[in-house]
Order: C-alpha cells, then sequence, then structure tokens
C-alpha cells in the first residue's frame, strides 16, 4: 500500500512476514498489543500530518528478526529496520531501528511516529500493557547484565519518562488510564 509517497505494507503483508520469519507466538502477541496500544494512542493524540499506517505497519514488525536474535544475538532492532529497508520499506525500518533506542528524543514539537512505537513499545509487558515503570524494570533485570548495559537502560528509562510525559500532556486522561480505556473501546 503506497500512503503519501511511503511504501507500506498491508496487514495481510505484516502477517505474511510474521509467518516467513517463523516468529515465536509470544513475540507475535506482544507486537500485536504494541499496534494496538500505539494506533490507539495515535488516534486519541489526532495530530495532523502523524502516518497512522506507518505507525500501524513499525509497530506490528517491530520485533520481526527477534525470534532468531536468540540464536545470532543479532541486534534485533538493526537487522530488523535491514530487512524491511530490503524489502523496499525503508521509512517502516527507519522506526523499527528506533524502537529500543530512539535516535533523538524530542525532534519536533509534536510527537513522531518513532516516538509512538517506542513509546508503546515500552509499554507492553509480554502480551499486556503494564506501568512504565513495571516494563523498564523487567528490561532492567533481563538485559541488564553489565554495569555499561544497566546505565544504558536507566537512561532510556529516565528518557521514556519524559516522553511519556509528552505524550500524555497532549492527552485527557493519564499514563494509567490507558489499559482501562483500551478495554472500554474494545468493548464498544
Amino acid at each position: 500500500m503506497e500512503t503519501g509517497w511511503i511504501e507500506i505494507p498491508s496487514e495481510e503483508r505484516c502477517r505474511q512476514l510474521i509467518a516467513e520469519m517463523g516468529m515465536m507466538e509470544h513475540i507475535v502477541a506482544h507486537s500485536l498489543q504494541v499496534r494496538r496500544l500505539a494506533l490507539f494512542l495515535t488516534d486519541r493524540l489526532g495530530i495532523p500530518g502523524l502516518n497512522r499506517e506507518l505507525i500501524r505497519a513499525a509497530a506490528h514488525l517491530h520485533d520481526i528478526t527477534k525470534t532468531r536474535s536468540f540464536a545470532t544475538h543479532e541486534n534485533h532492532d538493526e537487522t530488523g529496520a535491514e530487512l524491511l529497508t530490503g524489502l523496499g520499506y525503508p521509512e517502516v525500518g527507519r522506526v523499527i531501528a528506533q524502537h529500543v533506542r530512539l535516535e533523538s528524543y524530542f525532534p519536533s514539537a509534536i510527537p513522531t511516529e518513532a516516538e509512538i512505537v517506542n513509546y508503546a513499545d515500552k509499554r507492553v509487558l509480554h502480551d499486556r500493557i503494564a506501568p512504565l515503570r513495571g516494563r523498564m524494570t523487567y528490561i532492567l533485570e533481563k538485559y541488564g547484565r553489565s554495569l555499561e548495559r544497566k546505565q544504558e537502560i536507566l537512561l532510556t528509562w529516565q528518557k521514556t519518562e519524559m516522553l511519556e510525559r509528552r505524550i500524555f500532556d497532549r492527552l485527557p486522561f493519564a499514563p494509567e488510564d490507558v489499559e482501562r480505556l483500551l478495554s472500554a473501546a474494545d468493548s464498544a
């Protein structure tokens, strides 16, 4: 699907890529929740110019190479970006490249697609929406094996807290209301 000169994979193409890559079911479930939250925030923010389809595809595919990274020890954010870029979706790749760590924080006056996908990923623990503190604590415990890595994660945590404030300053509800509001939206 072409959207504003940007080639973006359709929902069907995203599912096909996930199947081709043999993504583990729990990673697929995580990715679907990240997509769900990212789109919820995008729709509520209502920022003109924010590319909803780019957010949809990047959130859905953000962990596209994570399953194989368990064996290869590759940086799945980098290889996921390379994969999508090589398939002709460079803008999706650019957002995927930033789902672990943003290239720059607050590059514009309004939240960007990369910021929304990055933040949504930081709020989904496995397949459920969690408070930022819970998710970041999990990341610190799971991936903070060295002092250097712990420091990187703590810096990312601090920046993500700032990102959360940046996003929610534009919304009529608080971060802790998201799960309840999403459930209500699903029921409607």
